[in-house]
């Protein structure tokens, strides 16, 4: 079996890179097992063991660890083991926070080009998820887009797509029904030859059947959502890295109840364009937006121009962000102090507390 890297992103600039490694075959991480890489190399798939170096930097920082959509390179041992030597540097990354106490962060996927975030329209979009995913793709480097599954199921999916537009501001919002085959010509774009799309949604809205449908074949398990509350099932527990035939590939990744933002300011002024615009009418760079004179982001709220859903939205994760790095902060400043014991006695910072309203 023959893989085209060349079609899953292999260009120059990451062959002159392999060129300075003599002696090791590149490949791209498909699926991570415990440490195990699948790793797709030009004569195949490859199943390869974390090597020395790679251990010793993740002792350093986890989020070194090889991922689904890593590019590496692969030693072959005399006695026929194969390990990751090393990885390759990455263009993108989404990664998420963890829910542990050090303030570190989750890699769910690395050199994406684009980042989708997947909502199903039935029963009901759930506006407030996409716009948290929406700030996480933006941080990632790749280009969001927001695809909207199972619109046979709407009565006026063209009416969903423009009223959810209004939470994308500059994303492209793209209504798909996979199982019939309609509006998949829309991502085509996204899967040609070199590029790499991936999928970022809650359980039960269409991610795996969107993958085999761009697939052309079933490579991926689904499971009908549950008829009381039209919630999924976790279908998928693993990530994976699918070829598209013909084309570039997309990475399917498990059902996410709950997404943290990590030191996610600058995509979170990209998912709210909107009011990083306003804001920057406000008589004082600093506004709080609160009770300042010559507000314009209260303004547009007293005017109805900005939803108060919408700042409401907004405000709960800049409060998440401003901790998350408070958090981040405090971790490294205890490392630098003394290592590992200090950290875990460092104060914590203080949690978020709920958005005001307007």
């Amino acid at each position: 079996m023959n893989i085209d890297l060349a079609a899953l992103g292999f260009d120059a600039e990451r062959a002159a890179y392999a060129r300075r490694r003599p002696g090791r075959r590149p490949g791209r991480v498909a699926r991570v097992d415990r440490g195990v890489c699948t790793v797709l190399c030009a004569e195949g798939p490859v199943r390869a063991s974390l090597g020395p170096g790679v251990l010793a930097a993740a002792a350093r920082d986890l989020t070194v660890l090889p991922c689904v959509g890593d590019w590496v390179l692969l030693a072959t041992w005399p006695d026929g083991p194969v390990t990751v030597d090393s990885v390759l540097p990455r263009r993108t990354v989404l990664i998420r926070r963890t829910a542990g106490r050090d303030a570190n962060g989750q890699v769910l996927a690395a050199n994406l080009d684009a980042a989708a975030v997947v909502e199903p329209v039935h029963p009901e979009p759930d506006v407030a998820r996409i716009e948290r995913l929406l700030s996480l793709a933006h941080e990632s480097g790749a280009r969001p887009l927001v695809v909207l599954t199972k619109v046979d199921l709407a009565a006026q999916p063209e009416a969903v797509a423009r009223q959810l537009a209004a939470v994308a501001p500059g994303v492209p919002v793209l209504p798909v029904a996979a199982e019939h085959g309609a509006g998949l010509d829309a991502l085509a774009p996204y899967v040609a030859p070199g590029q790499t799309l991936g999928l970022l949604g809650p359980s039960g809205a269409g991610k795996s059947t969107l993958v085999n449908a761009l697939a052309g074949a079933t490579v991926m398990p689904t499971q009908a959502v549950r008829r009381v509350d039209g919630k999924g099932r976790h279908t998928t527990t693993w990530r994976a890295l699918v070829p598209v035939p013909g084309g570039g590939a997309v990475l399917d990744t498990p059902g996410v109840r709950a997404v943290g933002l990590l030191d996610g300011g600058a995509g979170l002024d990209r998912a709210f364009a909107d009011i990083a615009e306003l804001a920057s009418g406000c008589r004082y760079a600093d506004c709080a937006h609160e009770a300042e004179p010559a507000c314009a982001v209260r303004a547009a709220l007293e005017s109805g121009e900005l939803s108060a859903r919408r700042w409401e939205s907004w405000h709960r994760l800049q409060r998440e962000v401003a901790y998350e790095s408070r958090r981040r902060e405090v971790r490294l400043a205890a490392e630098r102090r003394g290592g590992r014991g200090v950290r875990r006695r460092a104060a914590r910072p203080t949690p978020p507390a709920s958005p005001r309203s307007p």
